[in-house]
């Protein structure tokens, strides 16, 4: 059973940038798909990112395309977000999640969620 770990959030103001990172246990981290998704108060839980157990395919929802990079670091049993050119919109709590074998971007499709981590951008 993997347990994931985030962390990296935090308050930043509009245009800022922060990296977010999720640690992952057990011994078959590259054998997941990890991929991070955001809820925002009041609203539903959305897909930000994924990537393949490779990391060799990844996976960006439109609203972030081109602002924020996910990647991934086997060795280490870790993924990372990299979020550029934050806006007011992107303010939400940020989960890391992983899943067997395929690459979804439905919360459904996965089967171990992290807690979360807030980000927090002001304008």
């Amino acid at each position: 059973q993997a347990q994931l770990v985030e962390s990296g959030g935090g308050a930043v103001q509009a245009g800022g940038s922060l990296r977010l990172s999720c640690a992952a246990s057990g011994r078959t981290f590259s054998s997941y798909a990890m991929g991070w998704f955001r809820q925002a108060s009041g609203k539903e839980r959305e897909f930000v990112a994924a990537i393949s157990g490779s990391g060799r395919r990844t996976y960006y929802a439109d609203s972030v395309k081109g602002r924020f990079t996910i990647s991934r670091d086997n060795a280490k049993n870790t993924v990372y977000l990299q979020m550029n050119s934050l806006n007011p919109e992107d303010t939400a709590v940020y989960y890391c999640a992983a899943a067997w074998g395929a690459v979804p971007t439905q919360p459904n499709g996965y089967d171990y969620w992290g807690q979360g981590t807030q980000v927090t951008v002001s304008s």
